[in-house]
Order: C-alpha cells, then structure tokens, then sequence
C-alpha cells in the first residue's frame, strides 16, 4: 500500500513547493506533463499554435493557483489533463463562436456537437495513455493491427481468458470518455480522466 501512496505524497509535495513560490517545482511539473498537456490540447483543437496557447494557459493556471488541486481527489496528472480539457474545450467553443458570429458557416448545433467529439476523444486518449501497459498493450493489438483475442492471446503469450479479460477492461475504461460531464463543465478529478 505504501507504494501506492507515494506518487499521492509526491504530488502534495509538489504542491506546497508551488504554493510557496518555488519555481523549480512547476519546471519538473512542467517536464513531467508538458507533453500530456499539449498533445490533449491539440486533440481537441486540430492546431498547433492553438494548442501552444492552451498548454501556456494551463501551466499559469498550475503556478498560480495550486490550491485547486486536491490530493484526495486523485493524481495532479489527473487533474492536469482535466484542467487542459476543460480549457481547450472552452477555447474550441470560444473560436467556433466567433466564426459563426462573423458570418461562418455551420450552426451552434454543429459546433457544439464538434466540442463534444473533441472532448471526448481527448478524454478516450488520456484513458488510453494512462491505464495500465498490458491493458494496452491488448487493445492494441486488437485494434491497430486487427488481431482476434485468441492472435492477441498468441503475441502476448497469454491465455485466450487473459487476452479477453484485458481487452474486456480496456474498452470498459475507454466507455468512460463518453460518460464524461459535458464538454462545458467546470474540470475535477477523480479516478479517471
């Protein structure tokens, strides 16, 4: 159990150094998931200079209020990649608002339909960057290179069983993307994001 309640403890840590001003802190939070950050930015938005603005965004947001992180709701990269979301949802429905107000074409029902598949898909491929490697690893096989449970069993040398079972938990955690609040909702944490 103590294992599990280290990566909790390090991030309270972190916290309290950002609260105190220490700048070192959001570096390593910032080498830690600048990645994460910008790649779910960029998901939701589909452009690169949009998406640099947002992870700018959510690191400010990071440094300057590092009290709206709450250790007992779950991981800080959990709460990070809720933060980034909900920021560049509100930046896609923001633009989209605008292209329709000067005259763009499609409808508020277009664009809140596009918010919503952004934001979902956004949320199935931070699910899938985090559960764990054999989980994966099965749906991986199973989707990119096409493979049966009993091809995935095969590759990963497996039982049939354990290959259905992975692949089984898997796509349960990629259904919660779907089950996400609305794409306008303010971000939380909890066990998934």
């Amino acid at each position: 159990m103590a294992t599990k309640d280290a990566p909790l403890r390090r991030d309270r840590t972190t916290q309290q150094r950002l609260a105190r001003g220490e700048a070192a802190a959001l570096g390593e939070v910032y080498d830690r998931y600048a990645s994460l950050v910008h790649g779910l930015a960029y998901r939701v938005l589909g452009d690169e200079q949009a998406a640099d603005t947002v992870t700018r965004e959510v690191f400010a947001q990071v440094w300057e209020q590092p009290e709206r992180y709450d250790p007992k709701r779950g991981p800080l990269r959990t709460w990070i990649a809720e933060l980034t979301r909900h920021l560049a949802v509100r930046t896609l429905r923001e633009t989209g608002t605008a292209a329709l107000t000067g005259g763009g074409t499609g409808s508020a029902e277009e664009l809140e339909h596009q918010v919503r598949r952004a934001s979902v898909a956004a949320r199935a491929d931070y699910i899938a960057q985090s559960m764990p490697v054999p989980l994966r690893l099965a749906l991986e096989r199973a989707y990119f290179q096409r493979r049966d449970y009993r091809r995935t069993a095969a590759d990963l040398g497996i039982t049939e069983d354990e290959a259905r079972r992975r692949l089984r938990l898997g796509l349960q955690l990629l259904a919660t993307a779907q089950d996400a609040a609305g794409p306008g909702a303010p971000p939380g944490h909890g066990g998934t994001a």
